[in-house]
């Protein structure tokens, strides 16, 4: 019966103090938090935590929610405030790939799907921190481009523009990648083609 109640009906219940409508919100969003702090850390211990972080905030924020803003949008400020604030207690460390890791579902057993899947991997952990938040965000948390300006505080056509640079970017690393060359961060600047632009 609580599957057909909006997350929106479900946080405005436990913002009145129906705690166990929390626990419904839970199952639906633990599994896409953890993948978002996972594509975000590599880090599985990391990204649990971050989960479980999340929804002690919801719980200790509840009254902050307004039925208004998308609880969805609301979530994942929560989630992005909850990373931020980790990554400035801990130092940066350096994460080895798994393949567990994999950003998307490999279908098959194939060793060359194996090996796109971990320079993919790979790609998308030299982009710098705030391309890979808008891309996990539009790509792989299915996020619309209003929901994350409301989540990283700016424009939509300026996010249009980040996930456009941060593909192209995604690219460039992958196929330096696929040649055996690891281009940094830094060979990255300025190659950005205009939005809307082929290439």
């Amino acid at each position: 019966m609580t599957n057909m109640i909006s997350d929106e009906e479900l946080m405005s219940q436990v913002r009145s103090g129906v705690g166990e409508m929390l626990g419904v919100l839970f199952e639906r969003y633990q599994h896409p938090l953890f993948n978002f702090f996972y594509k975000l850390t590599g880090n599985r211990a990391v990204s649990e935590d971050l989960v479980q972080e999340v929804f002690l905030r919801i719980l200790k924020y509840r009254h902050s929610y307004r039925s208004e803003t998308g609880f969805r949008a609301w979530l994942y400020q929560i989630a992005r405030n909850a990373r931020v604030d980790l990554l400035r207690r801990r130092q940066h460390t350096e994460v080895s790939w798994e393949p567990e890791m994999s950003p998307g579902v490999v279908p098959d057993d194939s060793a060359q799907q194996q090996q796109e899947s971990a320079l993919l991997y790979m790609a998308l952990q030299e982009l710098p921190e705030e391309k890979r938040e808008v891309l996990v965000l539009s790509r792989f948390q299915d996020l619309k481009y209003e929901q994350i300006a409301e989540i990283v505080g700016c424009e939509v056509s300026t996010v249009k523009v980040k996930v456009h640079r941060a593909l192209h970017d995604l690219r460039e690393i992958f196929r330096g990648l696929e040649r055996g060359k690891l281009l940094r961060k830094s060979d990255l600047k300025g190659t950005h083609p205009r939005p809307g632009s082929l290439q």
